[in-house]
């Protein structure tokens, strides 16, 4: 018979990086006589943006990183915005920086982060650091799939040889995700809109990353006996409750491992943008 699956705590490991990097931090700035520097850039006034924007700016302030606000209104031109980007490219206090998605109609989010220095991708979005995760050469990588290969390896998850699944094809989460799982060894499936079975996709894998953005997208009873599951998905049911992609209720009966929402993957992807912000400034000198 099954028992309860082992609830991966994203909120203790996430603030077990916070704590490395604010003794990465504090070396850095005894040896530098500055502390590392992270810019956020917000264009408008997303109310979701803004309250990541807000929970980075005091995750930077706890862990002793130098935070750049850059709040900048929705009609900013193009040309603007491009030559704040290179003005923080050229900045030598900011090590990291982070364009906050999405941008407001208009702008080609694609064409602005590109503009952003590789080594200051802090986000690991730039085709550079994605490519050079694509040839097994990681440098700076993305936050939320770094934040998922870190908790399975915090709760001891052996991903080499495992059957992973990662539902989503995002630019964001998906596809670096299956970059991850390739990178540790895992044989990896990635779901997407054209899939036509995504349930007997679900069913044989021993590892799922849900990140699909749909709430309830992955029915709990396909989760294969003992498996690992990290919810990406934040989304919002009808009565207002934060819930992942995963039915997590009945999931919990059958996975060895599962992360809830929220308090899972949401902390792990701060934490590692702050890592990351080290990595970049470390990496510089």
């Amino acid at each position: 018979m099954a028992t309860a699956a082992i609830i991966m705590d994203g909120k203790a490991v996430g603030a077990k990086v916070r704590a490395e990097v604010k003794r990465r931090a504090a070396a850095f700035m005894a040896a530098h006589g500055r502390a590392p520097g992270l810019a956020v850039v917000q264009v408008g006034e997303d109310p979701s943006s803004s309250g990541y924007v807000l929970s980075k700016r005091k995750g930077c302030e706890e862990a002793g990183i130098a935070s750049f606000a850059n709040d900048i209104p929705a009609s900013v031109t193009r040309a603007e915005l491009l030559a704040l980007v290179h003005q923080l490219n050229d900045n030598p206090l900011v090590d990291g920086i982070l364009m906050q998605l999405p941008l407001p109609a208009g702008l080609d989010a694609n064409e602005i982060t590109d503009a952003i220095d590789p080594k200051k991708d802090v986000d690991g979005f730039h085709p550079h650091n994605t490519g050079l995760l694509a040839q097994k050469r990681p440098g700076l990588r993305p936050c939320t799939p770094y934040g998922v290969i870190r908790l399975a390896q915090e709760y001891g998850i052996k991903l080499k040889g495992l059957r992973a699944t990662v539902v989503g094809a995002s630019n964001i989460v998906g596809r670096p995700m299956a970059l991850e799982l390739l990178l540790a060894g895992a044989t990896v499936t990635i779901c997407h809109t054209g899939t036509r079975d995504l349930r007997s996709e679900v069913e044989r894998a021993d590892l799922v990353v849900a990140a699909a953005g749909r709430a309830g997208l992955v029915r709990g009873e396909w989760i294969r006996e003992g498996a690992a599951v990290f919810d990406v998905g934040i989304n919002r049911n009808a009565e207002g409750r934060l819930v992942g992609d995963v039915d997590y209720d009945v999931a919990i009966r059958r996975a060895g491992w599962i992360t809830p929402v929220p308090g899972g993957i949401g902390p792990m992807t701060i934490a590692m943008l702050l890592s990351n912000t080290l990595d970049a400034a470390t990496a510089a000198k």
